[in-house]
C-alpha cells in the first residue's frame, strides 16, 4: 500500500509539473515579439496580400485570443492529439518521434560519456588530493564549466572537421544520400564529434562533486584504518570510495538530462544535426505553438522519468533504502 501511495503521489506531482510547464511555455510564446503570420510566411511575407494574411491567420488560429488558443490545445491534448505543425506540415507526434530517434543516440552517447568520464576523473582527483593529477583535473573542470557549449562546438568543428578533415562538417549522413542507404559506420562517423562535444557539458559538474565526496572518505577514519592494514589508496578509492560517491554522481547525471537537451539545441545547430534540438529552434523562430508546447512537455517528462529511474537505482545500489520502503 505504501508503494501504491508513493506512486500515486509521484504521478500527481508530475501532472502538476506538466501543467505548470505548459502554462509557462505558452505564456512565454505569447510574449514573444515574433508575428506568427510573418514567421509562417518567411521570405514570402512581401508577396502576400492582406486578405491572404487574414486567411492564413484564420486557418491556423493565429487571430484567436490567447486563452482560446490554449484551451483548444489543451482539449486536443486531452483527446490524445498533440496538434499539427505548420512549420513541417505534419502531425506533431510524428515530428517528435522521428526527431527524437535522431537525437536519442546523440544524447545517449553524450550522457554515458560525461557520466563515466566525470566519475572516473572525480575518483582519481579525490583519491590523490594535491597531486599533479588532482590539479590538472580541477583546472580542466573549472575551464570546461566556464566554456560556452556553442563556442566549444564551433572550435572542435573548425579543428577536426575543417582543419584536420577527420570528421564530417555537418548532418547525420552524407548530403544527397537516402537514410536507408547509409550504413551504421557512416552514421557513427557523423555522430561522433557532436556526441563527444555534448558529452563535455556534464563532465565538470560530476567530476568536481565526485571529488568532494571522495575527499570526505579519504580523510575519514575508515580510510586511515584501511591504510594501517596495508591497503593502498587505489584500493580504498575503487573498492570503497567509488560506491560511496556513485549515488550523488548518479543523481547529478540523471538530473543533467535537461541540461544535455538544452546543450543539444546548440550543438545540433552548429553541426546541422537533424534532431529534436534543431526542430525546437525552428519551431521557436517560426512560432509553431503546438510543436513548442509538445517539446516542452516531452522534455519535462523525459527529465522526470530520469529522476524516477535514479530513485530506483538508488535502492539497487544502497540496500538501506530498500529496507526503508518495506512495510
Amino acid at each position: 500500500m505504501r508503494l501504491i501511495a508513493r506512486f500515486t503521489a509521484r504521478c500527481g506531482r508530475l501532472l502538476l509539473v506538466l501543467a505548470a510547464v505548459a502554462v509557462a511555455a505558452f505564456s512565454l510564446i505569447q510574449a514573444s515579439p515574433i508575428d506568427p503570420v510573418d514567421a509562417y510566411l518567411g521570405p514570402q511575407v512581401a508577396q502576400v496580400s492582406p486578405e491572404q494574411r487574414t486567411l492564413i491567420a484564420e486557418r491556423w488560429g493565429f487571430d484567436d485570443p490567447a486563452a482560446v488558443q490554449f484551451v483548444k490545445w489543451a482539449r486536443n491534448l486531452a483527446n490524445g492529439e498533440l496538434g499539427w505543425s505548420h512549420v513541417y506540415n505534419a502531425p506533431v507526434s510524428d515530428i517528435i518521434a522521428s526527431r527524437f530517434r535522431a537525437s536519442l543516440s546523440l544524447l545517449a552517447i553524450a550522457w554515458l560519456g560525461s557520466t563515466l568520464l566525470g566519475f572516473a576523473l572525480g575518483v582519481i582527483a579525490g583519491s590523490h588530493e594535491g597531486s599533479l593529477a588532482d590539479r590538472l583535473i580541477r583546472l580542466y573542470s573549472y575551464t570546461l564549466a566556464s566554456t560556452p557549449i556553442f563556442w566549444l562546438a564551433i572550435a572542435v568543428l573548425l579543428l577536426f572537421s575543417v582543419g584536420l578533415g577527420w570528421t564530417p562538417v555537418c548532418c547525420a549522413s552524407p548530403p544527397g544520400m537516402l537514410r536507408a542507404d547509409v550504413d551504421w559506420l557512416t552514421r557513427l562517423h557523423h555522430l561522433l564529434l557532436p556526441a563527444l562535444t555534448l558529452s563535455l557539458l556534464g563532465v565538470a559538474q560530476i567530476a568536481l562533486h565526485t571529488r568532494a565526496r571522495m575527499l570526505e572518505l579519504m580523510r575519514s577514519d575508515i580510510a586511515l584504518y584501511a591504510l594501517a592494514q596495508g591497503a593502498t589508496r587505489r584500493d580504498i578509492a575503487w573498492r570503497h570510495g567509488a560506491r560511496h560517491a556513485c549515488l550523488p554522481a548518479l543523481t547529478l547525471a540523471l538530473a543533467s538530462l535537461g541540461e544535455l537537451f538544452g546543450g543539444s539545441i546548440l550543438v545540433e545547430q552548429v553541426f546541422a544535426y537533424p534532431g529534436l534540438g534543431q526542430a525546437t529552434v525552428e519551431a521557436g523562430l517560426r512560432s509553431d505553438i503546438p510543436l513548442l508546447l509538445a517539446i516542452a512537455l516531452f522534455t519535462t517528462l523525459f527529465v522526470s522519468l530520469g529522476n524516477a529511474f535514479a530513485d530506483l537505482l538508488y535502492r539497487w545500489v544502497d540496500p538501506r533504502l530498500r529496507e526503508e520502503v518495506r512495510p
